[in-house]
């Protein structure tokens, strides 16, 4: 149970004996001994204790649950580095054809072309966008994106006489889950600081290469929304050092139709299709996150990879693929993620895709222009796709970054990222994508100079915010020191309804 604004009481945990909201049918087999049927498998004597609740008060309850979410559907959500677009609904009705929808994993080859087709013509798009030769696109999530692409890194230097090869450097600009993936890998991560431009530093990369360096692992334009101007210089001194280069393409949005990864120098590229072509991101899934390499790591990509046979007008799927690092996920992807990023990219074409790179470079600089007089900005010179502004300034006042982000929900707006990248004191990052207008970007600038004008006059409005939502802020200690983990029977007294007035 929890207290929402107001006073109410949200009860997650219902029920009342009796209750029934299915009725599933005589089973068609005949009966027997649980015993018998598995032997040696441990069986419970009792039926689980689960919620007992009619169909009416389940509808109700996740539907009020759903108009407590703030979603991008609902308000403008400039989440720094995570690039929340609108989802055109064009991407939903082309992933629920039932000729898709319907499909099952285990269908053969000759019942599911189109399909097939339709992940190998992807595959063709997403080389063209980033200048890489093949991709995967079996992981299903940027992060398992970078982590078969380590994976990768790894097979090679094994196979190239580079087992010595055991450290990975990354940059302090670079996103939190790069240093996590090469642990996991089993290398040594190196961080490297950013110079005063807040962009790799050429004298401190040479410091660090040697022949144990196996890749560097970068984003570009980094968290700070700045390009690094010296990629070709960094590409160029880690291969010659032995080693590879790893891109994450997190803010691929930002140079849509401009750069690419490939022609940078890059040996393997994660994309994320939550980010860059319009598929749903957040709530825990699904995502998809494409990995696509050179032709040095061709070979060890995820099994199993679409291909065309030659001359017949099919697709198959190849397993033949004896250096490959194997699968990263259970058979071949988040489809439904395909189709929608599929149709995003089909529906804007290749112009659309460049102007989308160029709205939000154009969104974010005209942000920072309009704000920087009142929040600090750690860098001069124009930004990419998003910038991170300081409220070092307002929390010399009394009001943080944190406060700042909880006020900005009174407001309809979802807060930036705060406190990253942790190179920026009392940090804010802002990404407000191609996607939203000139009235939206205005009335977040507005919202922003009126927060900094309660930080003076009425600061506590700003410490005790937000006060409109349905939760007050939580107590972040308690609930990081006592989580709850599992669901827990409730008494009997919250079996009902709270009753108001």
């Amino acid at each position: 149970m929890m207290t929402v604004s107001g006073g109410e009481s949200l009860i997650f945990e219902k029920g009342i004996p009796g209750h029934r909201g299915s009725h599933l049918p005589t089973a068609g087999v005949p009966a027997a001994d649980p015993a018998v049927l598995l032997p040696g498998v441990p069986l419970r004597e009792e039926p689980p204790s689960l919620p007992e609740v009619a169909e009416p008060q389940v509808v109700r309850h996740y539907t009020r649950l759903s108009r407590l979410n703030y979603c991008v559907d609902t308000g403008f959500y400039p989440l720094g580095s995570c690039t929340m677009k609108y989802n055109p609904k064009l991407n939903e009705e082309m992933s629920a054809l039932p000729g898709f929808a319907a499909l099952h994993p285990y269908q053969t080859e000759d019942q599911v072309q189109g399909v097939l087709r339709l992940m190998y013509e992807l595959e063709q798009a997403l080389l063209t966008i980033t200048g890489m030769e093949r991709a995967s696109l079996q992981p299903s999530a940027g992060a398992q994106g970078e982590l078969a692409g380590i994976l990768m890194i790894k097979a090679y230097h094994r196979d190239n006489d580079g087992t010595g090869r055991d450290t990975v450097i990354v940059p302090d600009s670079a996103h939190g889950t790069n240093l996590a993936s090469a642990a996991m890998a089993g290398y040594r991560v190196v961080e490297i600081p950013s110079s005063p431009r807040g962009l790799i530093d050429l004298s401190t990369l040479r410091r660090h290469l040697s022949e144990r360096t196996a890749a560097i692992m970068l984003t570009n334009p980094n968290t700070l929304g700045l390009f690094e101007e010296d990629i070709l210089e960094i590409s160029r001194l880690i291969h010659e050092a032995g080693a590879l280069c790893y891109y994450d393409g997190a803010n691929l949005n930002a140079i849509l139709g401009k750069a690419r990864p490939g022609d940078m120098g890059m040996d393997v590229v994660h994309l994320n299709l939550h980010k860059t072509f319009s598929t749903p991101h957040g709530g825990g899934g699904p995502g998809a996150g494409p990995v696509a390499v050179g032709p040095t790591l061709e070979p060890y990509l995820p099994m199993p990879l679409v291909r065309p046979v030659q001359g017949e007008g099919v697709f198959t799927l190849d397993y033949d693929r004896p250096f490959s690092i194997g699968r990263v996920k259970g058979f071949f992807g988040n489809v439904g993620v395909m189709i929608r990023a599929f149709t995003y990219i089909l529906s804007v074409g290749s112009d659309g895709l460049t102007r989308a790179g160029e709205d939000a470079v154009l969104a974010a600089n005209y942000l920072r222009a309009r704000l920087c007089d009142l929040y600090s900005v750690p860098h001069d010179g124009p930004c990419m796709h998003e910038f991170v502004i300081s409220a070092t300034q307002q929390a010399e006042r009394g009001g943080t970054a944190r406060d700042i982000a909880k006020r900005l929900l009174d407001f309809g707006i979802h807060p930036p990222t705060v406190y990253f990248p942790l190179t920026v004191r009392e940090a804010l990052m802002v990404e407000p994508t191609e996607t939203e207008d000139l009235h939206t970007l205005d009335r977040f600038v507005d919202v922003m100079r009126q927060i900094d004008g309660e930080i003076t006059n009425d600061p506590e409005t700003v410490r005790e915010a937000p006060h409109h939502t349905p939760v007050r802020r939580p107590d972040e200690t308690l609930a990081a020191r006592h989580p709850v983990l599992r669901w827990q029977k409730p008494r009997s007294d919250e079996f009902s309804e709270p009753v108001s007035g």
